[in-house]
């Protein structure tokens, strides 16, 4: 089998056998800081912590309370709400987001708008979610289908649809992370 060399941020090296993945090598180093990393740099890139390592790169593991993983929080946080969205109002679609510079969102295609109330309802599904402590998984799908976000729950990749048929007669809301919705639009 191959190794790779990994490069510290401190300048030290570890020979690692190819295919390692960064969530392995953290835990080697000390399984705290495998709970508290939440992504990895290679040479510099984001990269998802479970990715293998094919070839020589240097790591920086990013925890949560870093800069750098606010995007990917966001990110996760956005697929908890179109998934809470699904189990509330089966059927809806998830169309278009998630994170933008303050926040995250998604706009959502169902038969009826949404209402302020419903936000109180899916606040307390994601915490419902969020409670089971279930993993997240990478899914990319092939060619001939959307490619899936890189971080996104196995239930939401498999019952979210990035695409609406032209003729739908559905209302488009959408959800704000500040709790805003805004006026539905009939497409």
């Amino acid at each position: 089998m191959t190794n790779v060399t990994i490069t510290f941020p401190d300048g030290k090296t570890k020979s690692v056998p190819a295919g390692t993945s960064g969530f392995e090598i953290a835990k080697g180093i000390s399984p705290s800081l495998a709970k508290r990393t939440v992504a990895m740099q290679l040479d510099g890139v984001l990269s998802d912590l479970h990715d293998p390592i094919s070839k020589d790169a240097a790591i920086n593991f990013v925890a949560r309370t870093d800069a750098a993983a606010l995007e990917l929080i966001r990110h996760d946080a956005a697929h908890v709400m179109a998934e809470a969205v699904q189990a509330l109002w089966p059927g809806t679609q998830v169309t278009i987001g998630p994170v933008i510079d303050n926040g995250f969102f998604y706009d959502f295609a169902k038969a009826e708008p949404f209402h302020p109330d419903d936000l109180a309802k899916i606040e307390k599904k994601m915490h419902e979610i969020i409670g089971k402590n279930a993993p997240f998984t990478k899914q990319v799908w092939s060619r001939d289908k959307a490619r899936r976000c890189s971080a996104t729950r196995a239930s939401c990749s498999k019952s979210n649809s990035l695409t609406r048929s032209p003729r739908a007669r559905t209302s488009r809301s959408t959800i704000k992370a500040n709790g805003s919705t805004s006026a539905a639009v009939r497409t």
